[in-house]
């Protein structure tokens, strides 16, 4: 039920919200992203992204994402962040990495954001 005086149709520009539409759309890459919790998923993927993408049935803009390192693209094709920051760190991404991209500054840039902030 919606929330009077709220917008559930909110257009940040630069920005994916994730919303019901996204969720649906990424169900299956944050389903795998969710099994990264065990190290021998992460482990399994290590040895065959291919495979592990495929026993999830993973879109072709899915794995493309995943293929090209593409963190954007990957919440762009219905990734949630929470669940990606798993397979960031498969990739050795830390947070302040993919804080960076999310807003076209490099990690040291973002930190530096994050520290004047405080």
């Amino acid at each position: 039920m919606d929330q009077p005086g709220y917008d559930y149709h909110i257009d940040i520009p630069g920005t994916t919200i994730f919303d019901g539409k996204q969720a649906m759309k990424g169900y299956a890459l944050n389903k795998m992203c969710y099994s990264f919790n065990k190290k021998e998923n992460r482990d399994a993927f290590a040895a065959d992204e291919e495979g592990y993408m495929a026993a999830f049935g993973l879109t072709d803009p899915q794995k493309e994402a995943i293929r090209s390192r593409d963190i954007l693209g990957m919440i762009e094709a219905g990734g949630n962040i929470y669940y990606l920051a798993k397979l960031a760190g498969i990739f050795k991404l830390s947070v302040q990495d993919v804080g960076g991209l999310q807003t076209g500054r490099s990690t040291e840039e973002f930190k530096d954001f994050l520290k004047s902030q405080a």
